[in-house]
């Protein structure tokens, strides 16, 4: 008997178009990734360890608020389109209405709580306006260009997403270059001004390069909200987890320590972004193939797992051995970093291994079993984190950072693989019902 929607194609010859893909757009993710390393770079050396501190400090605050800001709607855009691109207008006005609204209470809260824990400038009128401006550049105007992004891989027009990625981390570059190394910029509050400039000029490229994609229609999408915030919720909650060993090592270690770290944990993300690639890739064709369930899927998923290994193995062989140079590039200042570096690069590969499960999760729906992995994870990794971040600082946190992604690549397989057995069950059931 016959089953509705997509069912997935045996062998591998089906995997070579999105194969190809990804290699033809490797270069460009190769430079939009050093672009990004090169901008930290910058801006750690010229703006000295007080100011490069705060920096780090505001932008950690607006990484774990841009995942808030517009409640999951992205997650929704890239499924319902990839599904069925009519309905695109009215996806793109449910992610206006929300990231508009979410991102300016948002930045209003953060205005009000932030210049009580932040100093950029003695005067207060002034602290508080800086502040504000970078939380509209940090949430409001990323969440406007990583939106392009995805409206793009919804179509499938990954060359269009891609060059948005790179040539966003590129203005990045030449803006933090030119305030710093031309203009002299020191301080956080001088590097604010380039910082927005920089991210309206991206955002009015972006906002004009989908036009022709089609208008939006304002109006809520309401069954997506719920999936929207079990879209999101785990990463508010991983961003946090993510925060927590550097609040604690602040507390109990140097500023060199701290420094050191904070860089090392940046050069881990940038290698991560070979496998986010991938998962961009290859999310469109998993939300279609997995409409009739995520038994359909399976072959594709392990094919996506084994590509992701072996992509997070190579970034790691490179970070390990290319860690000597970095204090060439971030200065002599950060002594541990080398260290650190080779001892964290190898995390990529079980953060590789269980994001492929739970991106699988998302393109079928099943937000809340992705919700529940993710956002369980986060809390039972940030009190994990921080105990052992200040119990034996250094190490624990290094340990604790292996514990938790072991355990996650445990937990988001298990709960992959019982809903493909349950979609199997169910539709053997219903076949035999219907016969």
């Amino acid at each position: 008997m016959a089953t509705d929607g997509v069912t997935e194609q045996r062998g591998y010859k089906p995997f070579l178009p999105m194969l190809m893909s990804y290699v033809a757009s490797g270069g460009s993710l190769v430079l939009g990734s050093a672009a990004q390393l090169l901008t930290f770079a910058i801006l750690a050396r010229w703006l000295g360890v007080h100011e490069f501190s705060v920096f780090v400090a505001i932008t950690a605050v607006a990484n774990i608020a841009v995942h808030l800001c517009g409640l999951g709607a992205m997650e929704c855009l890239v499924r319902r389109v990839a599904r069925d691109r009519a309905i695109y207008p009215q996806m793109l006005g449910h992610n206006i209405i929300l990231t508009s609204g979410s991102g300016a209470a948002l930045v209003l809260l953060g205005a009000v709580v932030l210049p009580f824990f932040f100093t950029l400038s003695p005067d207060r009128m002034t602290n508080v306006a800086v502040i504000t401006l970078m939380l509209v550049t940090n949430i409001l105007l990323v969440r406007v260009i990583v939106l392009t992004e995805q409206i793009f891989i919804a179509h499938t027009d990954f060359a269009s997403a891609n060059k948005v990625v790179v040539g966003f981390a590129a203005a990045r570059t030449v803006a933090a270059a030119l305030a710093c190394i031309a203009f002299g910029a020191t301080t956080v509050a001088s590097w604010a001004v380039w910082q927005f400039l920089c991210h309206v000029l991206v955002a009015v490229c972006c906002m004009w390069s989908v036009r022709l994609l089609g208008a939006p229609s304002y109006r809520l999408v309401r069954e997506e909200l719920p999936q929207g915030l079990y879209f999101s919720i785990p990463f508010i909650l991983r961003a946090l987890r993510q925060n927590a060993d550097l609040l604690v090592l602040s507390l109990v270690t140097t500023a060199e320590i701290v420094a050191s770290y904070s860089v090392a944990r940046r050069i881990l993300e940038s290698s991560y972004l070979s496998v986010e690639a991938l998962n961009r890739l290859i999310y469109p064709g998993s939300a279609r193939a997995t409409a009739a369930g995520l038994h359909h899927a399976l072959q594709r998923v392990r094919r996506v797992l084994a590509a992701a290994t072996v992509i997070s193995l190579a970034a790691a062989v490179t970070v390990f051995v290319l860690a000597p140079i970095l204090p060439y590039l971030f200065g002599k200042e950060y002594l541990s970093l080398v260290g650190f570096a080779r001892t964290l690069c190898w995390v990529v590969v079980p953060l590789a291994m269980w994001s492929v499960a739970v991106e699988a999760l998302g393109a079928s729906g099943d937000h809340a079993a992705r919700a529940a992995v993710m956002g369980f994870g986060s809390i039972a990794g940030t009190g994990l984190a921080a105990w052992a971040s200040w119990y034996a600082p250094p190490a624990g946190t290094f340990i604790s950072f292996y514990v938790i992604e072991i355990a996650m690549v445990v937990a988001s397989w298990s709960v992959f693989l019982h809903f493909v057995r349950r979609d199997r069950q169910a539709a053997i059931t219903f076949g035999s019902g219907s016969a």
